[in-house]
């Protein structure tokens, strides 16, 4: 069942509850109502009659006839006069006697003061009345056959006007309902269209704010997020076989001329010496993807400890240097530190060291003396890393660019790289809750400025 459908029900059962909840408060009221108002007529007429009788002296066959002669039109009361002693000195037809008044009634008349019964469905009341300082006691009955037929209508009228509400209720709700529910199923038609051919399709949204407006917004976003994930997959999977593409194809391509006739022994240790420095292009990027996908691995997969950034440092320093030894890598600390709980981050040690390495490896490359340094200044909750060197730079309009994966600047002709280090180094960084900006001169060359803060629960945003 549809939620429309279910809402639609839903409502007409709880407005029918309501509605049936009044039509009983209205039908019990107007019962008792009518009863009341039926025992105030049957006093009164008890009373008139006993006036009738007592001070007007009419006597008992005038009353009787004007009894039967009013029973013949319309349900006369029946009144009947008794001593208290149980005697009876008046009543309007003994033959028909509705009440069958005993001693114990006239009895419990006498010792209430009034009663009120019913006699199957007639009406009656007993009462004392004084006259001339002595006490009787009178009885009256009757069928309220006009009440009951009002509400008898009154019933039917409840009970038509019922189904009749509930039939209008059950189709003004599926109209609202549907009214209510056509920008989801808008939404929802809209969305079947969406896939991953046609990702910039979005959903329609209204002005009014409501929470469907809001559900079509963040479905956007979420289209949004799914589209820059695609697009970032595909520049991704482009960009890799570029890379793997260009010395993949310089490797075949040696290979095939050194096999097309003999050739010199010099020659030969050319081509291997050429595949090679192609083959290392290919191992660099390999372990460049490896560890850009452990920093996009599930925080709770990574191991985190209590590690000092002088030990990590010294260590990257010695593996550039290992890789390069033409690179000249120095480390230097601005002031010094009391405790080694200035020096100590909560982090992961072998992603801090490759970022560490893709920092001093870039200043070395794009330097001409292959320099690069770092300071290490403190700061009452971080530890600030400033990676110097004194190379060619970065142009303005690369900055901006510079931490996207696979982008290479202006200065790509310079030295040799895939673009992916300084991407993997800031998804490191932000790993460990730290941040990373970059500061470029022409003249004076790149500072990048790392802060790591102590005691942070890394988590990837």
């Amino acid at each position: 069942m549809k939620t429309r459908t279910r809402l639609t029900i839903l409502f007409t059962i709880i407005t029918a509850a309501i509605l049936l909840v009044f039509a009983t408060i209205i039908l019990v009221s107007a019962r008792e109502n009518r009863e009341k108002e039926f025992y105030a007529l049957l006093k009164k007429e008890a009373i008139t009659k006993a006036n009738l009788f007592f001070n007007a002296k009419v006597n008992s066959k005038t009353l009787q006839d004007i009894y039967k002669n009013n029973r013949a039109t319309l349900n006369e009361v029946e009144v009947a006069i008794y001593k208290t002693s149980f005697q009876l000195l008046y009543h309007d037809a003994v033959d028909i006697d509705v009440v069958k008044e005993t001693k114990p009634m006239i009895n419990e008349i006498v010792r209430k003061g009034e009663i009120q019964f019913y006699q199957n469905d007639w009406q009656v009341i007993g009462m004392k009345y004084n006259f001339q300082e002595k006490e009787y006691v009178i009885t009256a009955a009757a069928y309220d056959g006009f009440g009951y037929i009002k509400l008898d209508n009154l019933l039917k009228t409840c009970i038509i006007v019922f189904i009749i509400s509930i039939l209008i209720l059950y189709i003004t709700g599926h109209f609202f309902s549907k009214k209510a529910f056509e920008p989801i199923v808008k939404m929802t038609s809209k969305a079947k269209k969406i896939s991953a051919t046609n990702l910039d399709l979005r959903l329609d949204i209204n002005q009014s704010k409501d929470e469907i407006s809001e559900l079509a917004a963040t479905f956007n976003k979420m289209l949004n997020r799914l589209e820059n994930s695609f697009d970032s997959q595909k520049q991704f999977v482009s960009n890799i076989s570029h890379e793997l593409r260009t010395p993949l194809s310089a490797i075949i391509a040696e290979l095939e001329l050194s096999t097309n006739k003999e050739r010199k022994i010099e020659e030969y240790k050319i081509v291997i010496s050429n595949t090679l420095q192609d083959a290392k292009k290919i191992a660099k990027l390999s372990n460049s993807l490896l560890d850009l996908a452990k920093a996009n691995y599930d925080p709770s997969e990574i191991t985190f400890k209590q590690i000092r950034i002088d030990e990590v440092l010294l260590d990257a320093q010695q593996q550039v240097q290992k890789s390069n030894p033409n690179y000249n890598v120095a480390i230097h600390f601005e002031n010094n530190f009391e405790d080694d709980d200035q020096i100590t981050v909560n982090g992961n040690e072998y992603l801090l060291k490759v970022a560490f390495v893709n920092l001093f490896e870039n200043g070395c490359k794009f330097s001409e003396s292959k320099q690069s340094k770092v300071l290490i200044s403190f700061k009452k909750e971080a530890i600030i890393l400033q990676f110097y060197d004194n190379g060619i730079g970065i142009l303005e309009e690369d900055l901006k660019h510079i931490f996207k994966p696979f982008y290479r600047g202006s200065n790509k002709i310079y030295a040799d790289g895939n673009g992916i280090g300084l991407s993997l180094t800031q998804k490191i960084i932000l790993l460990h809750k730290g941040t990373i900006s970059v500061l470029s001169d022409k003249k004076s060359g790149t500072i990048f400025t790392v802060e790591l803060y102590h005691d942070t629960k890394a988590t990837i945003d």
